[in-house]
């Protein structure tokens, strides 16, 4: 057990001087602009890596090694009050627009909705994906820490300083965990700006006032949670008693996944059943980020919320389902809990506002995404000049057909297309949408080829002296096919999502930063929990540096208005 809460800088120590502008070397990272998700190269280094993390992440796998790092669980449960404050964001690590947003509102002293005035959370709890699009001590430095260390340079004056614990997602995993851990669970000068860092693996359990305990597993890329976390877990855990309640913080909302992979829920299930259960403790909230919104679901006993609003790009809700079955009887596990019906209580954005969202396809892909549309520029041109040589000359129809270049476009269209849908095993329902959506996709983008290609034939720049038709087609067909090229694959985007293809590609494409959220939650000394959903419908673009401002006030303040809000009335557990 880990109970020492260190002090703000002694009186007398230098604090660093506070920036005066924007300039990169003042503020000691470089803002970054959002993740263009269809970009050509991130789209192949990313799968890459996803790749890589599937068929070698359990030669990498660090939590093992963690066995032999500190395996204290922390004590945060004795407060003057008996009451305790906490925050909760998940997906934060993407444009500097919209992570400092959020990070601005988390480092206020306070928050002012419908008249209640919200403290600053006491403990930071980030959810997973601290960074985008990569791991890297880089990647954490310009988006996360940056950022964050910017909205509280210095712990609050007056006040025990804030504490943040960090779960890692699938982007922090890329690397192994290499530099999530470096920056997270150092031994040595443990703080991100004015919130201190306890933590010393990927994963741990905080016991907190009034018979509360937090535990946030560590269960990507594996059916299984590994052997020391477990035994860290069961350390905790005989400390836990059956008056006690239980928050459970997961890297993925798995009871959502299971829809679609009833398998997916087991490991959370089983760390519930071998774990928690034993106890005699109820686990009474699963929190996780990972899907780009807010989402909650509801029994008498539990809730399951889903709030990964942090920073990164918007998810639309509309394909969420109005009730889950958790666990899924679909599960091949025998001795799974037993079956519950959660309806769905709330969202944000809301599905209607969601399927509107949806319609900004046809202009943000392409602006958000010039190398999207460059990419598609190139294989439209190539495809339309090998179709543009296979139907001229002297050789016969077969030959002119089946020319090699036009073969090899044609097959790398059908692939691409079929591999941007996503199709999973051939074992699992539903299957047969993704390769119908990615043949229709390839179908349609050679259809578009070919009327390109009959226009061309139609123009007087074939038959000029070569180089001449190579140059028109790159110069001036290229950037008017890219653009129809995109809004075809846009239109693709949007009707593919109404059959849940593509839905996560229809809102990466957009880069929406708008509609973000984070939790805030008090413990009351009764024990009463009260979670309070947050929502920003607008981020804040426009910032002006305060080099005046207090040591522990935010570097930069906001031109644009930052207006927090409900998203739905505060959800109280007893």
């Amino acid at each position: 057990m880990t109970v020492d809460h260190p002090q703000p800088p002694p009186t007398g120590q230098v604090v660093p001087r506070r920036p005066a502008s924007m300039d990169p070397h003042e503020l000691g990272f470089t803002p970054q602009r959002p993740v263009g998700w269809l970009a050509p190269l991130l789209l192949l280094s990313t799968g890459v890596r996803t790749l890589l993390a599937i068929l070698f992440g359990a030669y990498l796998d660090k939590r093992e090694l963690q066995n032999a790092l500190d395996g204290d669980w922390f004590d945060h449960s004795q407060t003057e009050d008996g009451e305790l404050w906490l925050d909760y964001v998940a997906d934060l690590g993407d444009g500097f627009d919209a992570t400092y947003s959020v990070a601005y509102l988390l480092a206020q002293p306070s928050l002012q909705l419908g008249g209640a005035t919200l403290p600053r959370g006491r403990l930071l709890l980030m959810g997973g994906d601290q960074v985008y699009p990569l791991a890297s001590g880089d990647g954490y430095e310009s988006r996360m820490k940056g950022p964050y260390r910017a909205a509280l340079p210095e712990p609050p004056a007056g006040s025990p300083p804030p504490t943040l614990f960090a779960l890692p997602g699938n982007h922090d995993w890329y690397d192994g965990l290499t530099a999530f851990l470096r920056l997270f669970a150092r031994r040595k000068d443990g703080h991100i700006g004015g919130w201190n860092t306890e933590q010393r693996r990927s994963y741990y359990a905080v016991k907190l006032p009034a018979n509360w305990w937090l535990f946030a597993i560590d269960e990507q890329f594996g059916a299984y949670i590994d052997d020391p976390q477990l035994g860290y877990f069961e350390e905790a855990a005989r400390h836990v008693g059956p008056d006690d309640r239980v928050i459970l913080l997961t890297p993925s909302p798995k009871w959502v996944k299971s829809v679609d992979k009833p398998e997916e829920y087991d490991a959370i299930d089983y760390f519930i059943r071998k774990t928690l259960d034993p106890t005699g403790a109820s686990t009474r909230v699963l929190l996780s980020g990972d899907l780009h919104h807010y989402a909650r679901y509801s029994d008498p006993e539990r809730e399951l919320i889903t709030c990964g609003g942090g920073g990164a790009y918007l998810l639309g809700t509309q394909q969420l389902p109005d009730e889950l079955v958790v666990p899924q009887p679909d599960t091949l596990t025998r001795s799974r809990s037993a079956s519950k019906p959660y309806a769905f209580k709330a969202s944000y954005p809301d599905a209607a506002t969601s399927k509107r969202m949806a319609w900004g396809v046809f202009h943000r892909v392409p602006t958000r995404n010039p190398g999207f549309v460059t990419m598609l520029a190139i294989i439209h041109v190539l495809t339309m000049l090998a179709m543009a040589g296979a139907a001229s000359g002297n050789a016969n129809i077969v030959q002119r057909l089946f020319s090699i270049p036009l073969t090899v476009m044609l097959v790398l269209i059908l692939a691409g297309s079929v591999a941007f849908a996503q199709p999973p095993k051939a074992d699992r329902p539903k299957h047969a949408r993704h390769w119908i959506a990615g043949l229709l996709h390839a179908f349609a983008h050679i259809g578009l080829a070919v009327g390109g290609t009959w226009l061309w034939l139609q123009l007087p720049f074939r038959d000029w002296e070569w180089p001449g038709p190579l140059i028109v087609a790159a110069v001036v067909y290229g950037p008017v096919i890219g653009f129809v090229a995109t809004q075809l694959t846009a239109l693709y985007l949007l009707i593919a999502s109404t059959v849940d293809v593509n839905v996560n590609e229809l809102y990466a494409g957009q880069g929406i930063e708008d509609a973000k959220s984070f939790l805030r939650m008090h413990i009351a000394a009764d024990g009463t929990l009260t979670i309070h959903p947050i929502g920003i419908d607008k981020i804040c673009r426009h910032w002006t540096p305060d080099p005046s401002g207090a040591a522990d006030a935010s570097w930069l303040l906001p031109r644009d208005p930052l207006t927090p809000h409900r998203i739905e009335d505060p959800i109280t557990i007893r």
